[in-house]
């Protein structure tokens, strides 16, 4: 049971934070985007998962750039 808790802890908290990043950009709740994607994914069949995994790439390689590192496994 622990488990999933800490599974759900890590897929909210850390995995992509696109949610996050768009409840602090537009000053809305994050818990109240991740409500409306999940709405959405249902009603479309899950198209959003795409724009949002291409925004978790977006985010991914903007801190990359921005820190100037090599390799953005690090």
């Amino acid at each position: 049971m622990y488990k999933l808790y800490d599974l759900k802890d890590f897929i909210e908290w850390k995995a992509f934070g696109v949610c996050t990043e768009i409840g602090e950009r537009m000053g809305v709740a994050t818990s109240r985007i991740r409500l409306w994607f999940i709405y959405i994914s249902f009603l479309t069949l899950g198209s959003p998962l795409i724009v949002y995994m291409v925004l978790a790439f977006w985010m991914n390689m903007k801190r990359y750039v921005l820190h100037g590192r090599r390799n953005p496994l690090l």
